[in-house]
């Protein structure tokens, strides 16, 4: 992974002198973990946001959901437009990085309630269009007998850094202005790093605008598999990180265990999403060395779909098992993620790879918006006891179109 790359230039002729396939994952693990610093930004400090609001939890799940449809803006358009494989990926990524740091400060600067805030978040999500899909694209470049291993990295950083503000939360309790001010300025020192980043070798000269290649993917059946299967994942993934907190401190109180304060929960949560979901992405990555990246996506969607059923069950139980349910529901819920970037990148045109992927994730994401907004929907009349349980829906339609998909 860490050998010199000599003699090569970037798409726009730029001689490419220093970089290698290490360095520049090095330096896009750096860019994801502070750029999308702001995506969750919100969801951490919900709590505050209904206090100083005098929102509900449904209303609040806006501020979340705003981001999610905000990317499936940013994203289509980034397709249509193939932005991905026509733009140099350092200026893309590093704009991309700086808007997203401007709409995430402004909300504390000018919002008093749900009507400044969600438009914000919506342009903040519009903004990450431009980083997470162009990442994926950037490490295909770079890398193919150990592709697998690379997205899982730059996923696990994805991963950490959408889990920050947890952490950032967890210290002193800080006021819900200063959190989001500071994931703000983690995303604008990210967007500086990304000014470093190159396209690799491996990268397709830059394609001309093709408008209807999406289309044309969905007719490829394996395209077409991975794809679905990674919309079921996605109905999963991004509502647990969203709902976890919640679920959480609920549980914790049902209990009346030891652990019920804002800042264990934060913290859990944090080790939860950050660091066991990395954890999932890279031994998923390594392992993806040797096994086919669809069989790994099978299990890990087998894993968290269990975790789904099981969380009804273990709720207001003693807060060790809860803890051990969301580690374990944490590493498998993204581990899976990285095997679908992979197994498209492999099946798509070569020349709209970066399209493919974007076109991937603004479905996927759209579908996370609903997710969003049903799990509240449930968990208001029903109590969080059953909240996250809609969420196996998504595994079991994943199952069964990854099993097709490697047919």
């Amino acid at each position: 992974m860490g050998q010199r790359v000599a003699d090569i230039r970037s798409p726009a002729g730029r001689p490419i002198e220093v970089a290698t396939p290490a360095r520049q994952l090095l330096i896009a693990v750096v860019v994801m973990t502070l750029a999308m610093s702001v995506w969750f930004s919100t969801a951490a400090v919900v709590p505050s946001l209904i206090v100083s609001w005098g929102i509900s939890s449904g209303n609040a799940s806006w501020l979340t959901s705003a981001v999610q449809v905000g990317f499936v803006a940013g994203a289509l358009i980034s397709a249509l437009l193939n932005l991905a494989d026509r733009v140099r990926i350092g200026t893309l990524i590093a704009v991309s990085a700086f808007a997203a740091a401007v709409t995430t400060a402004l909300v504390p600067v000018l919002s008093h309630g749900l009507a400044t805030a969600i438009p914000l978040r919506f342009l903040t999500g519009v903004a990450l269009a431009g980083i997470y899909p162009a990442g994926t694209k950037l490490v295909a470049s770079w890398f193919a007998g150990s592709r697998g291993l690379a997205m899982g990295i730059l996923l696990a950083a994805l991963t950490v850094g959408s889990a920050s503000p947890h952490l950032v939360t967890a210290f002193g309790d800080p006021a819900w202005r200063l959190v989001l001010l500071i994931t703000a300025g983690l995303a604008l020192v990210g967007g500086v790093f990304a000014l470093a980043l190159e396209y690799g070798p491996r990268v397709a000269p830059p394609a001309p605008l093709r408008v209807g290649y999406v289309a044309q993917m969905f007719r490829d059946p394996r395209q077409r598999y991975v794809n679905l299967g990674y919309f079921g994942h996605m109905w999963e993934l991004y509502a647990f990180w969203t709902w976890l907190p919640l679920y959480l401190t609920a549980s914790f109180a049902a209990g009346g265990g030891w652990l019920d304060s804002g800042t264990g929960v934060s913290v859990v949560t944090f080790v939860a999403v950050g660091l066991a979901g990395a954890a999932g992405c890279v031994t998923a990555g390594f392992l993806a060395l040797r096994k086919a990246p669809m069989g790994l996506a099978r299990l890990s969607l087998l894993v968290s779909g269990a975790c789904c059923a099981l969380s009804p069950l273990v709720f207001g139980l003693s807060p060790a098992l809860v803890i051990v349910l969301a580690l374990i529901w944490g590493f498998f819920v993204i581990s899976d993620s990285p095997m679908f970037s992979t197994a498209l990148s492999q099946a798509a045109d070569a020349r709209y790879v970066g399209t493919a992927l974007t076109a991937q994730m603004a479905i996927g994401f759209l579908i996370t918006a609903a997710a969003i907004r049903v799990v509240p929907l449930v968990a208001d009349p029903l109590g969080w006891r059953w909240g996250l349980a809609i969420l196996a829906f998504g595994p079991a339609v994943g199952l069964v179109c990854t099993v097709r998909a490697a047919a």
